[in-house]
């Protein structure tokens, strides 16, 4: 059971108060979290020497998390995370419109989503609790919404994160945790040279607004083949329409299993040893590989962050499922509890 401890991170520019929470284990590895956004600030385990490596990207200061549609480093997504194509949808026969946060269309939320939020925070049995609530009509979304999100952080190094909510009328959720991750340590550059491997056979392909096509493609002879180990970089900059799309990788796969908590992923780098295995609830995952970080914003440690220097692994319901009704659906109905699970755990290996 991990010791938690709470310090003050700082003041919003609304006037309220975001604390850091940090959950350390047994072995000494911690994560940090803030209630501003329930944003992982940090992920420290060691490397294949002992030294301690924050393998996730961030920022020292409240006020840059503040920051509209920025990298979203570590935050809590909702209440539908990726995007809805124009900014608007139909549910039960009525039409709702969103904003339109990423070009045409609707991001993560909307410009003040989940990520942009003070949760409530509780410390129950070794766990951080965050829970907020989402009127009816907030961003453009129906129904009165609670969720609860629940941190846990094990001897093992296994960061758990299990996601719930309720509404009082028909809905869409579709949360996520949108930390990037460099196994080498956030300041240590690109990640093209970390190996990657997905247990998914196929993924969405997108049109040029990554929104999308409906389509279900095989990955077998595409760069989205990720079913053994490759370094990430190996196809980043492939002569290939859907790469082109998202200037690198920024799609979702398919993944074999889905509905009981099943590996989705494995990680590793040579350099550092480190070796993270991922599971989820969830039938999808976002790979993005961090195409368009700003190395002009300050990050953590007086570190800069170029493109392609993390990586994110973003369980999901598909994106835009609202539209296609082949995908998972990501109608939460009235009454029903939505509930889902995603971890991260990590460890030493000397080779794959």
């Amino acid at each position: 059971m991990a010791k938690i401890t709470q310090s003050i991170f700082g003041t919003t520019k609304h006037g309220e108060q975001a604390h850091i929470f940090k959950l350390e284990n047994n072995v000494g590895a911690y994560v940090t979290i803030t209630d501003f956004g329930g944003t992982i600030l940090s992920l420290v385990v060691p490397d294949k020497n002992g030294t301690p490596t924050d393998v996730v990207l961030g920022y020292d200061r409240l006020e840059t998390y503040e920051i509209e549609g920025g990298a979203f480093f570590g935050a809590l997504i909702g209440r539908c995370g990726n995007r809805i194509a124009k900014g608007q949808f139909s549910l039960n026969g009525k039409d709702y419109t969103l904003a339109c946060n990423d070009g045409q269309n609707h991001l993560h939320g909307g410009p003040t989503g989940f990520s942009h939020r003070l949760w409530d925070a509780s410390i129950e049995l070794g766990s951080l609790k965050l829970t907020l609530h989402s009127a009816d009509k907030e961003e453009g979304y129906p129904g009165n919404v609670t969720v609860t999100v629940t941190y846990t952080f094990g001897d093992d190094n296994n960061l758990s994160i299990r996601y719930e909510a309720v509404s009082d009328a028909d809905t869409i959720v579709n949360l996520t945790n949108h930390s990037y991750f460099n196994l080498n340590g956030h300041s240590s550059g690109s990640v093209e040279d970390q190996m990657l491997k997905l247990f998914a056979s196929s993924y969405t392909p997108t049109d040029s607004t990554l929104i999308p096509t409906g389509e279900i493609r095989s990955v077998a002879g595409t760069p989205f083949d990720f079913r053994e180990y490759k370094k990430i970089g190996d196809d980043l900059h492939a002569e290939d329409e859907q790469i082109k799309n998202g200037n690198g990788y920024d799609h979702n796969f398919v993944l074999d299993n889905s509905g009981s908590l099943a590996v989705f992923a494995e990680a590793y780098s040579e350099q550092s040893g480190i070796y993270m295995k991922a599971k989820t609830t969830l039938p999808g995952v976002q790979f993005y590989t961090g195409n368009y970080l700003d190395e002009t914003i300050k990050a953590k440690d007086n570190a800069t962050y170029h493109p392609h220097q993390g990586f994110a692994l973003e369980t999901q319901v598909f994106p835009d499922a609202i539209h296609h009704k082949n995908f998972p659906s990501p109608i939460l109905r009235a009454g029903m509890k939505y509930n889902t699970v995603t971890t991260y755990e990590f460890s030493v290996k000397n080779s794959l």
